[in-house]
């Protein structure tokens, strides 16, 4: 008997140990996950503000599920017909057909801010362990950028730092965030604490809409006391790199833009044509896939009733860690029942409360229905969160990590781990400067929708010229020659989008890709530029 499970974060993950735990021998057990550990996730907001040491905030899963097979693979597609699923793993990222007996798919969900122009291409995310380190390193290069420049918009935009979303995880993010950068301040002489601007951006008219009331404005008041501002029954209308433009027209100068928005399912559960609905997996209360009785769903990925003829939202189970592990122990239990032809019972469970944690030690509880706020409810944030990390040595490397936090100051060491990638999206708003005369050529430009505004002297006049370049069209390819400044300024002409390309991989299509290198050829040629002698050559 096999059972296997798709996915490695609290539903995979406690699914698996439960498995290992109810079935024993009995099962061969495997996890399929695209990375070799379990993310605490509550804990990303802290590894983005510097409290907690990024590594410290996982647990390899091959420690912490004894007996279980883990495959560090990406799934590609589930065959239920023949119960096989098609994964892509190893350097070649060859495709391998995994068989089960019982399926359990756990794979969370993703984003989706295709609705808000822009926010896909320049807002930073809280979903992964990179999601966090990046955020962290971002502040730092802010407030570096902040310190130097001599340019008060820059600067401004610089200290500018946006949260859209006001759920758990934006509030946390938000109040972590401030944190980092207060204390950092200090070493930092050149920026006044009144420069910076910390913003919160809600649709909603409160915050922390799944609390009772009177915690979600005690959390709104301890922001606000904190320095952070709410923009509440405010949307996103677009943003670009440096921009934000709320619903109501409001353009706020920001390079710092973090998106707890937008949840959406995972394009690889969408494939896999099983119903669903909110954009999630229908399950029944025994947590199995309607019509397939080997396969089950559970975590964020699945829309689990929590009572017969479930319509409204709170009577579904929210997509929460503490219910995740109780449904993870649900499943493991139904699998069980199942191959020893049982009838599998149903999910019933009623949350103990919430917790969120509001930065500077203060935090908002609900504890079987009693309000607790201010620091206890923020030491009961962590001595939970504390409990349910899994092994011992995690729970002791996050105890450390607190500990030399309260008594020292944050490191502001930046490790470059994050690098633009060489081929990128970026969007401009109408009027948006894309480069100037004379500044670093950096890139290679193609319009894929609006219009750009080239400006140049003329070489004979000198006299201003203008040229439009629209969709489909290109700019920037002196980068070529090797041109170091810009000898033209670009400006956004109307809200556009462009694909930039770096140099270096410029130049490897020109070199690797004959029509690429024919389209360029005649501009090669008249420049005088000539390419490698061993260029490869087509053989069609």
């Amino acid at each position: 008997m096999r059972v296997v499970v798709l996915g490695g974060g609290f539903g995979g993950m406690y699914t698996a140990r439960a498995l290992r735990r109810t079935l024993g021998r009995k099962a061969e057990i495997e996890i399929i996950n695209a990375e070799n550990y379990f993310v605490f996730q509550p804990l990303l907001p802290e590894v983005g503000a510097g409290s907690i040491t990024p590594a410290h905030a996982v647990s390899p899963l091959r420690f912490i599920l004894k007996g279980v097979a883990v495959r560090k693979a990406v799934v590609d597609s589930v065959d239920f017909d023949r119960k096989v699923v098609t994964v892509f793993q190893g350097i070649q990222r060859r495709p391998t057909e995994v068989p089960y007996d019982h399926l359990v798919i756990a794979l969370g969900q993703g984003t989706d801010f295709s609705r808000m122009p822009g926010l896909e291409e320049h807002a930073l995310k809280m979903k992964t362990l990179e999601d966090a380190r990046r955020l962290r390193e971002h502040v730092i290069e802010q407030l570096e950028h902040a310190q130097v420049t001599a340019l008060p918009d820059t600067k401004r935009g610089a200290l500018t730092f946006t949260v859209v979303g006001g759920g758990f995880s934006g509030v946390e993010t938000v109040g972590e965030m401030k944190e980092l950068i207060d204390r950092s301040l200090p070493f930092y002489s050149n920026i006044d604490p009144s420069e910076v601007r910390v913003l919160m951006v809600e649709y909603a008219p409160r915050i922390l809409n799944e609390m009772p009331q009177e915690l979600a404005d005690y959390a709104s008041e301890h922001l606000k006391k904190h320095g952070i501002e709410l923009m509440l029954k405010t949307g996103v209308k677009s943003c670009t790199h440096r921009q934000l433009v709320t619903s109501d027209g409001e353009v706020i100068d920001t390079r710092t833009i973090v998106a707890t928005i937008g949840n959406a399912p995972l394009p690889v559960v969408t494939r896999m044509g099983l119903p669903m609905d909110k954009g999630r997996i229908i399950v029944d209360r025994s947590l199995k896939v309607p019509s397939r009785p080997d396969v089950w769903a559970l975590g964020d990925c699945a829309l689990i009733p929590l009572k017969e003829g479930a319509a409204d939202r709170h009577d579904f189970a929210p997509p929460t860690a503490q219910f995740a592990v109780r449904e993870a122990k649900r499943v493991a239990k139904n699998i069980a029942a199942t191959i020893k032809g049982k009838t599998p019972g149903i999910f019933a469970y009623s949350s103990r409360g919430s917790l969120a944690s509001l930065g500077a030690k203060r935090g908002v509880a609900d504890l079987m229905g009693r309000s607790v706020t201010g620091f206890p409810a923020w030491f009961v944030w962590r001595s939970y969160y504390l409990a349910l990390l899994p092994g011992l040595g995690t729970k002791i490397r996050v105890m450390m990590n607190w500990t030399l936090d309260l008594i020292g100051a944050r490191s502001l060491v930046q490790l470059r781990t994050f690098r633009k990638p060489p081929m990128r999206y970026v969007y401009y708003r109408a009027g948006d400067r894309i480069y100037e005369m004379g500044d670093r050529s950096d890139g290679f430009y193609t319009v894929i929708s609006g219009a750009v505004e080239m400006e140049r002297p003329d070489p004979e006049t000198g006299e201003m010229t203008t040229r439009i370049i629209g969709p489909g069209d290109h700019f920037g390819e002196r980068i070529i020659l090797g041109a170091t400044r810009r000898r033209t300024t670009v400006r956004a002409k109307e809200d556009t989008k462009v694909l930039v390309m770096n140099r270096a991989e410029f130049l490897m299509l020109t070199e690797g890709f004959e029509a690429f290198r024919d389209y360029f050829r005649p501009y090669m040629d008249k420049h005088g530029f000539n390419l490698p002698s061993d260029a490869p050559k087509s053989d069609s």
